[in-house]
């Protein structure tokens, strides 16, 4: 069983290389599925898992000067506090296990479809929102939508692990629309590794992180993610965005059906 989650973890990590996007989209349906992990527990064993991979990533993208604090400073306010009453709101119904693993498992499914979505529509929502430039949000407006924002991501994330990646990019596209593709990546990763880090400490005070499976996990992806960076400029974006979308829907259908 090692060397399976060690494969999948390569596999996962090969992808996201490749991508960018999809680790808690795939990672947490995968341990449900494949491996009937209980799915409060494969949401904070990923929610640990994307907390470490996430701040490497952010050290790279500081160095190159892609990450708006300001911006994460803004989507944190909202996303923290979130975090911490949906964790206390999980702890409070946790005795209801069968009920709550049904209301994960439906989280995880309706994460999963979000972030097709996100990644399918991406590009053009971006197209729209720059040929529209009098719908821009500004000043407080602009301020007020990117916290409730990260409010929203905040709540979905700790839930089901899935949301801070294609989802959160794509929020900051639609609130930020004249930022580089690189400063929307280093943007989102930045703001979610205190996200990330607090909703795993929450699931790790609810007993729902298997330490020797992240590390496992860990082991497999951290080469994968290094070979599908460097992978990643011989393929075509619209293969594997495509790919990864397919995919997607696939084990969302599976997750409720």
């Amino acid at each position: 069983m090692t060397v399976s989650y060690i494969a999948t973890g390569f596999a996962v990590g090969l992808l996201v290389g490749l991508t960018g996007v999809g680790g808690g989209s795939l990672m947490t349906p995968l341990l449900t599925l494949l491996f009937g992990i209980n799915p409060s527990v494969a949401v904070g064993t990923d929610l640990a898992f994307a907390s470490i991979t996430k701040a490497t990533g952010t050290v790279a993208h500081r160095f190159t000067n892609t990450v708006h604090w300001s911006i994460v400073k803004l989507l944190s306010i909202g996303a923290l506090p979130a975090a911490l009453v949906t964790t206390l709101g999980l702890s409070i119904i946790g005795p209801l296990e069968a009920e709550i693993a049904q209301v994960v498992r439906y989280s995880i499914a309706f994460s999963v479809l979000l972030t097709v979505v996100a990644i399918i529509f991406r590009g053009r929502i971006q197209d729209w929102i720059s040929s529209h430039p009098e719908r821009h949000l500004h000043g407080k407006s602009l301020a007020a939508a990117t916290i409730a924002a990260g409010a929203v991501l905040g709540a979905l994330v700790t839930i089901s692990s899935i949301g801070a990646g294609a989802i959160g990019a794509t929020i900051l596209v639609l609130l930020y629309p004249r930022l580089t593709p690189a400063e929307v990546a280093g943007t989102d990763i930045a703001y979610a590794v205190p996200l990330t880090a607090i909703a795993a400490l929450g699931h790790w005070w609810l007993g729902t992180i298997n330490w020797e499976l992240l590390g496992t996990l860990l082991l497999g992806s951290l080469p994968g993610i290094t070979i599908g960076a460097f992978a990643a400029r011989a393929i075509p974006q619209k293969l594997l965005r495509l790919l990864l979308a397919t995919t997607l829907t696939g084990v969302a259908a599976k997750l409720v059906f």
